[in-house]
């Protein structure tokens, strides 16, 4: 009977899992293009390294303004309609792109950044809850990271398919053949870079649009989170969200978590460009790469093997020794990318580049064993509560541009990558204590 009890449960999961692995795999796919459209826009728009990262800050940020509003939303509305809701928000941010492509105003590029991140951020409140409640709770950070792998596997495709199809001749637009031009020539140059943008975003809102209809009519059942997350009643005395420990310092290490994981995705780009790598408009795919390695570890390890609070220490452990990789580690050396893939024929990157991928590695099982272990007895604050960690995600807004300061202000982009330190010091905190305190 038991048997068939889990069986019918399975079953249940599955349909759910396959509708939000899609919105996962856009969340990807949008989220990971800002990698290789930084160095894009900093030749497009005449940008220094600061001013680049503002791309990070204005698609983030929107995580901050909008995450209450959009849980709100959901509130009243339903998690079904909230997702056609957030794809929505996220096509009219595509077809932003459009004039800001062919005006090549950055200021525009920015509105329409912020518009996508304000459409995800609904995307994100809706279902991140929805797979931890969809199955056992000691099971959550396997079933994320399942997610994890479609919106990595992304990540891995979309720098490949920017390069293909706006990356092409980029020997035409270096600083040295761009300062050979005529005034002329050379905002005819780069105008015509810009609107490679224009065909590439049309696709992508009518993907959206077409996503839209397909979220709207599925069978997609509104989750229960009521009854899932209520736990031992008598352990909730608390009238606040804010009386949960585990919660709030939970929302601070996914801050420090999102902030470092954009951080090694998003200026790959720009590192490997200053160290002029020929491949720099892919590098985010090489940290994608070793994030898809860390959630394979999770999907076969959470939670038979590993728990999620241990993969939680292993994380931090291995983000601290790869930082110091990336700040001490040879710029000239191509030797530890020669010994683990240099015979497959994939190109080859630096030390210090290999390092800032492989903290994809060390970032992946992050954000699955977080939000379980933050969401843990929360029951009727649950919402809310999902609305806060999706706050979080204001660290990949605000800590690429203290990484830029530095990197800019001193002139030592290398160095610069210490800011991920005392980020990955206090994971490892969460990780040993943090999640167990229930009482301030």
């Amino acid at each position: 009977m038991e048997m068939a009890i889990n069986k019918v449960q399975s079953r249940s999961t599955v349909l759910p899992m396959l509708i939000i692995g899609t919105l996962f795999f856009v969340f990807g796919f949008v989220t990971w293009l800002n990698g290789s459209l930084i160095p894009f826009l900093k030749i497009v728009c005449d940008l220094n390294e600061f001013q680049a990262l503002l791309v990070t800050f204005a698609f983030y940020i929107a995580y901050v303004v909008m995450a209450i509003p959009m849980s709100m939303v959901l509130n009243r509305i339903g998690y079904k309609n909230g997702m056609v809701a957030g794809l929505g928000i996220m096509a009219v941010g595509a077809v932003l792109f459009i004039p800001a492509a062919q005006s090549s105003y950055y200021a525009l590029f920015l509105i329409a950044l912020f518009t996508l991140g304000t459409g995800l951020t609904i995307l994100q409140t809706a279902s991140n809850p929805y797979i931890v409640c969809i199955g056992p709770r000691e099971s959550a950070a396997m079933r994320i990271s399942c997610m994890g792998l479609v919106n990595k596997g992304a990540g891995i495709v979309v720098p490949l398919v920017f390069t293909a199809l706006i990356l092409t001749g980029m020997d035409q637009f270096t600083p040295e053949a761009l300062a050979a031009l005529t005034a002329e020539e050379k905002a005819s140059r780069i105008a015509e870079l810009s609107n490679r943008l224009v065909q590439p975003y049309i696709y992508m809102t009518a993907a959206l649009v077409a996503l839209m209809a397909f979220v709207k009519f599925s069978p997609l059942p509104e989750p229960d989170l009521e009854e899932t997350m209520m736990g031992d009643v008598k352990t909730q005395p608390q009238t606040s969200v804010l009386q949960f420990p585990q919660l709030v310092l939970g929302v601070v290490a996914l801050f420090f978590y999102v902030g470092v994981e954009v951080i090694a995705g998003d200026t790959i780009g720009l590192y490997g460009q200053n160290l002029q790598v020929a491949n720099f408009g892919t590098l985010t795919s090489y940290t994608m790469a070793f994030m898809v390695l860390g959630y394979l570890v999770g999907v076969s390890c959470i939670p038979k093997y590993l728990s999620q609070a241990r993969a939680l220490q292993g994380s931090a452990i291995f983000g601290l020794l790869f930082t110091l990789g990336v700040m001490f580690g040879s710029s000239d050396s191509h030797a530890i990318a020669e010994l683990l893939f240099g015979w497959t024929g994939i190109p080859t990157v630096p030390d210090t580049v290999l390092y800032l991928a492989m903290l994809g590695f060390a970032n992946a099982l992050v954000w699955p064993a977080v939000w379980p272990l933050a969401l843990d007895g929360l029951g009727k604050f649950t919402a809310t509560a999902s609305a806060l960690l999706i706050m979080g995600i204001a660290g990949g807004a605000l800590l690429p541009l203290v990484y830029g300061y530095f990197a800019h202000s001193s002139g030592d982009s290398q160095l610069a990558y210490w800011v991920m330190l005392p980020c990955y010091a206090f994971i490892l905190f969460y990780a040993f204590k943090g999640h167990k305190i229930r009482q301030w």
